[in-house]
């Protein structure tokens, strides 16, 4: 495994002498697997975020959202998660294709609690674990290089309301994406939501997805 801490950062350490604690805690809390109680906490998780770069160095950082369990511990050094569709852009699943290289924060805004995970990314439409996964394109499984937790301080308390609708799940057919039915957006919708306008309701207009985004009904 490569140094925890680049030579930037170490430069920052040093500026406001910090270099001690930081030896203290990467020798205290990163370490290379899931342990059990990290595992109980990841997949209790039905959001996560997660950070991604590209092949020229920009990064991007995306929500992914699902119900509890959508994210897997599937071996001690292996997390896997699904990819759903959005809105088709594949910018994070394009940047894991192009570099691998990933990281994934999972926070309890109600205790609060957060965890960290570093490691490489890989992206596979044939994985086994896509029949688990109703309505998902691809799994993406992650090879962990570093897990370890943060510091809650600047957490904000938040409580969960409701669940996302459009979460797939088995047996009950996921809504259609209400954005998806603007009108100016029709011409470009790919194949697979074909009819899926009419079926919705018909299109509508840029304003009157406006006020739905606003109302909290999109």
């Amino acid at each position: 495994m490569d140094s925890f801490y680049n030579r930037d950062q170490r430069a920052l350490q040093e500026q406001f002498q910090t270099g001690k604690m930081a030896d203290l805690l990467e020798q205290v809390i990163v370490h290379p697997e899931v342990q059990d109680d990290e595992r109980a906490f990841i997949e209790s998780r039905d959001m996560f975020f997660l950070a991604t770069v590209d092949a020229g160095g920009q990064p991007t950082c995306s929500y992914k959202g699902g119900d509890p369990g959508f994210v897997k511990v599937v071996e001690p050094a292996t997390i896997a998660f699904p990819s759903y569709d959005g809105n088709g852009m594949f910018l994070s699943m394009g940047n894991i294709r192009a570099t691998a290289r990933v990281g994934l924060l999972f926070i309890d805004f109600e205790t609060p609690h957060r965890l960290r995970v570093q490691g490489t990314a890989s992206v596979d439409a044939r994985d086994p674990l896509l029949a688990t996964y109703p309505g998902a394109d691809l799994v993406v499984r992650v090879a962990v290089s570093r897990i370890f937790v943060n510091c809650s301080r600047y957490v904000h308390k938040y409580q969960r309301v409701r669940a996302s609708r459009y979460v797939p799940r088995a047996q009950c057919e996921t809504p259609f994406a209400e954005w998806k039915r603007i009108d100016v957006v029709q011409e470009v919708l790919p194949p697979r939501d074909a009819g899926k306008t009419a079926k919705a309701g018909g299109t509508i207009t840029v304003e009157e997805y406006e006020a739905k985004l606003a109302a909290g009904e999109a």
